[in-house]
């Protein structure tokens, strides 16, 4: 007979599952072992209903919900390592994704495989494109009749390059984080000029509007104005462009639980629809899983969670000169506690996926190509973060010198494959020779079979503000190719 002794216990009050309630049940169910029970009780009767939906979700097994009066005590029994190994196909087959198609197998990414980070310079008309559809000027069937030209100049000139992981470029996105709020219900995409009518002290944002390194009316931010659930997935439909276009491994990028924390939960905001920024980050891990599992389904060989103000919390405070990725973003707390939430808040995303096809990707700022207007600072305050993130791989900017040194990655974990920065993308002169070096250097530190190589970052982070040309794009993936081959050689 199964042990159903709680190896602990707590209130849950009359929080629901989309109110905080399951932020509660990770901070206690974590520290478990495989099997161990945990116990709680519950006054909200929509409990009962979505208790067993998330742990059917997660492989955590729903044992009893016992009623005495009006509240409820609940029994989970924590996943084991069996019930993991089944949780991906669980996800992909229980009507969490939003397409029936037959599964399409990804294609493995070999050792010492080149890629782009994510982002492609868009042509003129792709950016009116983007800007018409924002402003209601263009129907989306319009918009898609564009979009794929755009794909495709991108993918030729990453094929030409001859990269072996491809991207669309990103090519539909305004930015690289806000685009995901075209997919979800109650978040609706302003430009941050009209975050003004909704703060309760305009004069002071507006000061910090007008520190940004990119004009703030050709930016748009994700608003919310009711609790946040997806009604599609945005990226599934750029990985289903992809890979019409090429038979290479793909590669997809998504905003990040965090960032998107942060960039959602302003703390200026007058009328909140949610009453803090944990329940918020509940409704976004789920939105973010049903993302991974439509992206698992359509084939991707690695998805991209994009963490860029990691560094930022760390490092931000150092920073003279005020910028985008601290300009403007909300809540923040103590170093140590925003690490914790950003690592609990990433694993609860990608918990139960296979970790091969999870990538994290970190930088320090990518909207200038003045090296004084980003965050600088070594990956040592953040090593054991990293190793307690439930990826495979991390994509981590190296070329740079606001990076520190690279002997500092040794002490990252050996189950990592790690995504070097070869080349920095504000500097598209680099030589040949001295790419060259970084990869040997990389190759004496962690050996050859834990590598991949990419540019620092991507190629324009926001659609206005490329950092690159298209043409210097191509050369830098070019270079990057070339100095992994004479490596090898």
């Amino acid at each position: 007979m199964e042990q159903r002794t709680p190896r602990a216990r707590f209130d849950g009050g009359t929080l629901d599952c989309g109110s905080g309630l399951l932020l509660l049940i990770r901070k206690h169910i974590d520290p478990l072992s495989p099997g161990e029970i945990l116990e709680f009780t519950s006054l909200e009767s929509s409990v009962e209903v979505d208790l067993p939906a998330w742990c059917n979700l997660t492989g955590n097994r729903f044992l009893s919900c016992v009623r005495d009066g009006d509240q409820r005590i609940f029994l989970i029994a924590k996943a084991g390592e069996s019930d993991r190994n089944q949780i991906e196909m669980a996800l992909l087959h229980s009507g969490t994704t939003t397409n029936t198609a037959k599964r399409i197998a990804p294609l493995p990414i070999g050792i010492g495989a080149v890629m782009g980070i994510g982002s492609w310079p868009r042509p003129n008309w792709m950016l009116r494109a983007i800007h018409d559809q924002l402003s209601g000027r263009i129907e989306a069937a319009e918009f898609e009749e564009i979009a794929p030209d755009a794909i495709r100049l991108s993918v030729q000139s990453q094929e030409r390059a001859e990269v072996d992981v491809v991207t669309d470029g990103e090519q539909r996105r305004d930015s690289y984080a806000s685009f995901i709020g075209k997919g979800i219900e109650n978040c609706q995409l302003i430009p941050l000029v009209d975050v003004l009518a909704y703060v309760d002290d305009p004069e002071e944002f507006s000061r910090e509007l007008q520190a940004l390194d990119i004009p703030a009316g050709e930016v748009r931010h994700p608003m919310v104005f009711g609790k946040l659930r997806r009604s599609f997935s945005v990226t599934r439909q750029e990985a289903e462009a992809l890979h019409s276009l090429s038979e290479k491994p793909s590669k997809v990028a998504i905003p990040g639980p965090y960032l998107l924390s942060r960039m959602m939960w302003m703390d200026c905001v007058v009328d909140r629809a949610y009453a803090d920024r944990e329940s918020l980050s509940a409704d976004l891990v789920q939105i973010l899983r049903e993302e991974v599992a439509d992206l698992l389904d359509a084939g991707v060989s690695l998805i991209q969670i994009d963490e860029p103000i990691l560094t930022e919390v760390v490092f931000g405070h150092a920073l003279k000169r005020r910028s985008f990725m601290c300009g403007i973003l909300g809540e923040k707390k103590s170093v140590d506690s925003e690490l914790a939430f950003a690592r609990d808040l990433l694993n609860q995303v990608v918990r139960g996926f296979p970790t091969d096809r999870l990538a994290l990707h970190m930088c320090r700022g990518n909207w200038s190509p003045d090296e004084s207007h980003a965050i600088q600072g070594n990956y040592r305050a953040l090593i054991s973060t990293l190793n307690d993130i439930e990826v495979g791989t991390l994509l981590l900017e190296m070329a740079t010198e606001r990076a520190g040194e690279a002997d500092i990655l040794r002490g990252l974990n050996d189950r990592f494959r790690l995504g070097l920065g070869v080349f920095n993308q504000k500097r598209p002169n680099e030589t040949l020779s001295l790419v060259k070096e970084r990869v040997r250097k990389a190759y004496t530190l962690f050996g050859k079979q834990r590598l991949l190589f990419t540019p620092d970052c991507g190629f324009a982070t926001f659609a206005d503000n490329p950092i690159d040309s298209a043409e210097q794009a191509e050369m830098i993936l070019a270079t990057i190719r070339k100095a992994v081959r004479l490596s090898d050689s």
